[in-house]
């Protein structure tokens, strides 16, 4: 079912069998019928992720990427309708030859394509390939059943088929329950697939007599019956899985060598976020707050940094729509820090800006990513630069008055696009960074490739004029032309990025900008504790 861990548990391998140093990538397969999760709601299923070569993807690319520590491309996801594309664009070219086009087997076929590509490109050793979706379902049958036809068509031993599965417990009657895992393997194996592993997920230890059960009636052996109960971190279920000898027994039926295992830099990691004795707090003011999968990469980059700082970071998401500005001060007043990250539309835009002049004035750290920079150059201009009701043109018909100083612009190669999944600037772009700025003093380099997903850009048209009222262009493209980092001089820590670091963050390798903005907000929290002190012993 969703939200199972099968993301968690597929990036948790691949960080096993990296760490047992084989070459690894990793693929995630959905079987919906959107091309891509692009012109999704994060509301309906969470952040999109991107790649460097541009490809929108599933969340679960995040997971895959902090856990195995490799980019991923275009090729580690893939969709039902994208599928649908390709056949339907073949059928009407005539490739075919005037054949009936069916699933089987050209839809399947062109899933085990997608499955054989992956590999050739990368040259991985091991490719682990998600499917997500639900056993059972109509929609996901095809890419089980090309499953099955893959692993029939390779070598014995070439291909492993693990279940991430339910076993739930029964509070009222204090057991858990096998019975859910048996319907589903059953379901599989009505459709030829038979199970390697079964994982069993579970909030509670799952009994050795429930594992002989399991083996008994799903036709696995007990020692490939695998129990991944809830951890206290998503981190901790690499070495939950290890202690049971997971990826040596994946490793066994590949027929690879068990090579010596090195995780001395995950246990760490997990060892140091466990030991975290002192807190912070820091507010994301977006839009889609009810949803805190619509934010994933970016709670993790700060719980990465949080660790680096040796903090633990309490994450506030504060819905900007309802932030009003006479609201602001009690809403963020105790926050040691405040970050605006990305988003489309005009909705909760004015509860960001509000939230940009609070942290300007008060000294607050500030991190801007993508339209938080919008709302940091537009919240500049209008109470700085004195261009009132300085805007983004990108909500041009929602303002109720002329825009007069449209300070964030679509950029002149974008006018006349309609594909709402046609966006210009996708993937990783190059930033030349500004020498004595927070940004060089952060990454150390220059320059420095962050990920990008938008369409508007600050309008050079006034960038003289924002420049010469004390905002500070830290980072620009090669040539010059676009703003790609702003920031403030005279605060403690107030930086906009037109990219989405968040994306790069790995547990054992925090974002640089990550980690300077949490040091910042470790500072303002220190300093409050010392005048906090100062005023006792008055």
């Amino acid at each position: 079912m969703s939200s199972l861990g099968k993301g968690i548990t597929a990036a948790s391998l691949g960080r096993l069998l990296k760490a047992r140093g084989y070459k690894v990538t990793m693929q995630k397969a959905d079987p919906y019928l959107n091309v891509d999760p692009g012109t999704m709601s994060p509301f309906q299923h969470g952040e999109v992720f991107v790649t460097d070569d541009g490809h929108e993807g599933d969340l679960d690319l995040g997971h895959y990427e902090r856990f195995i520590d490799e980019s991923l491309s275009q090729e580690s996801n893939f969709t039902a309708g994208a599928i649908y594309q390709s056949l339907i664009a073949k059928e009407r070219r005539g490739d075919y030859l005037g054949g009936t086009v069916q699933v089987i087997p050209h839809m399947t076929n062109a899933i085990k394509d997608r499955m054989t590509r992956i590999a050739e490109r990368s040259a991985a050793d091991i490719v682990i390939t998600e499917i997500g979706g639900t056993v059972g379902d109509i929609e996901s049958l095809p890419f089980i059943e090309a499953a099955r036809q893959f692993k029939m068509s390779k070598p014995l031993g070439d291909v492993l088929f693990v279940h991430v599965t339910l076993v739930p417990y029964i509070p009222s009657a204090h057991e858990l329950k096998t019975k859910p895992t048996q319907h589903s393997v059953k379901e599989l194996r009505s459709i030829g697939v038979q199970p390697d592993f079964i994982v069993c997920r579970s909030s509670q230890n799952l009994p050795d007599k429930l594992r002989e059960k399991l083996a008994l009636f799903c036709d696995v052996r007990e020692d490939k019956v695998i129990n991944c109960i809830d951890a206290q971190s998503i981190y901790e279920v690499p070495l939950k899985l290890y202690e049971q000898g997971f990826d040596s027994k994946v490793l066994e039926g590949l027929g690879l060598e068990p090579h010596p295992i090195e995780l001395g830099d995950w246990q760490t990691y997990f060892d140091r976020q466990s030991e975290l004795a002192k807190s912070i707090d820091i507010a994301v003011v977006g839009k889609y707050v009810s949803l805190p999968d619509a934010y994933l990469s970016i709670i993790e980059a700060l719980e990465h940094a949080g660790v680096y700082n040796d903090r633990k970071v309490n994450v506030h998401l504060v819905d900007g729509e309802l932030l009003k500005p006479k609201e602001v001060d009690n809403v963020l007043g105790d926050m040691d820090a405040v970050l605006v990250p990305g988003g489309f539309g005009s909705r909760a835009f004015e509860g960001k800006i509000a939230t940009a002049r609070f942290a300007r004035e008060n000294k607050v750290p500030f991190f801007g990513i993508c339209l938080g920079m919008h709302a940091a150059v537009c919240e500049f201009a209008r109470n700085v630069a004195g261009m009132q009701n300085a805007n983004s043109s990108e909500f041009e018909s929602e303002v109720p008055y002329t825009l007069e100083y449209p300070v964030i612009n679509l950029m002149s190669e974008q006018e006349g696009i309609e594909n709402a999944g046609g966006t210009m600037r996708l993937g990783a772009y190059p930033c030349n960074l500004k020498a004595e700025t927070k940004a060089l003093a952060a990454y150390g380099e220059s320059p420095v490739y962050e990920r990008h997903r938008h369409r508007y850009e600050v309008n050079n048209t006034f960038r003289n004029r924002l420049e010469e009222a004390g905002l500070v262009v830290s980072g620009v493209s090669p040539d010059g032309r676009l703003v790609e980092m702003i920031e403030i001089a005279d605060h403690p820590w107030f930086v906009a990025t037109q990219g989405h670091p968040e994306f790069k963050s790995r547990p054992t390798k925090p974002h640089p900008l990550f980690c300077e903005f949490v040091h910042a907000a470790v500072d303002l929290n220190e300093k409050r504790a010392r005048e906090i002190d100062g005023e006792v012993e008055e």
